[in-house]
């Protein structure tokens, strides 16, 4: 469920300082903060200022990181936190067809653009022939990686690929540039090592690497990679989750976004 910035900043405005329901304190109040689960880095960094923004209207936070991509996940459907910040709705329903888990969307927060870097070309058109590509090595990113390449002209993938594309549905590749699969958190340290890399903005802010200045391509502002607000379906119409998926779109925390990532992360509420 996606909320204007007008309905998104009301429900912030609305939300009760100090709530209970049935004796118990409700997740957002001062008794009981509202456990939110992020990745360590540029997530937790946005979180933070979410987190001082919603303040401002009474709803308490308490952020909790991970270091990978699968644990949050795994903490939300065990009712260890009440919702998670990182993920985008590729990654998010490609979990919930693995796992079956019962979440749901109820914002959006930034896109982390994925842009395609390089010490050793100028340009895609200066990649040399047989050149190394590192990509993200889990299927919703790799296959981003791939469409970012293919639009940038590196190679022509199957007709209708989309971000479920793989190594094999690369069909016209003149220059024979071979892909290399690394973790996510790893390409970035890795850019010398290979003649390209697909980065996520959340690991090429932390690397210094300029998505706007110091790439070869990079991911347009309307994306399907916009990252989530994502809860566990029962919840989904709390006003703790409309309150928090609010905070996102109050405008001194786009501008924060915008002055800080420089390019690198885009505000998506």
């Amino acid at each position: 469920m996606n909320l204007t910035r007008r309905a998104a900043l009301a429900a912030t405005l609305a939300f009760p300082m100090a709530v209970r329901a049935q004796g118990k304190p409700v997740p957002g109040s001062a008794e009981r903060p509202l456990l939110v689960g992020v990745t360590s880095g540029v997530h937790a960094q946005v979180l933070e200022q979410v987190r001082d923004a919603v303040g401002k209207q009474g709803l308490v936070l308490k952020i909790v990181e991970f270091g990978d991509f699968i644990q949050p996940n795994v903490a939300l459907a065990a009712g260890d936190i009440d919702v998670n910040v990182y993920q985008h709705r590729p990654f998010l329903d490609q979990q919930i067809k693995d796992r079956g888990y019962d979440f749901v969307a109820v914002g959006r927060t930034v896109l982390t653009a994925m842009a395609i870097y390089s010490t050793k070309a100028k340009s895609v058109d200066a990649l040399p022939n047989g050149a190394r590509i590192a990509i993200p090595n889990d299927p919703t990113n790799g296959g981003r990686a791939l469409l970012l390449l293919a639009e940038a002209g590196v190679f022509k993938l199957t007709p209708g690929a989309d971000f479920r594309a793989t190594i094999a549905d690369i069909t016209d590749n003149p220059k024979r540039v071979r892909i290399v699969e690394l973790e996510a958190a790893q390409i970035a340290r890795s850019l010398a090592d290979v003649d390209a890399a697909a980065v996520t903005g959340n690991y090429a802010v932390p690397a210094g690497l300029d998505p706007l200045h110091g790439s070869l391509a990079m991911e347009k502002g309307d994306s399907v990679y916009c990252c989530l607000v994502v809860v566990r379906k029962p919840d989904a119409d709390a006003p703790w989750a409309k309150a928090l998926a609010a905070g996102y779109a109050d405008p001194g925390v786009r501008q924060w976004v915008t002055d800080t990532f420089k390019g690198a992360v885009i505000p998506g509420a």
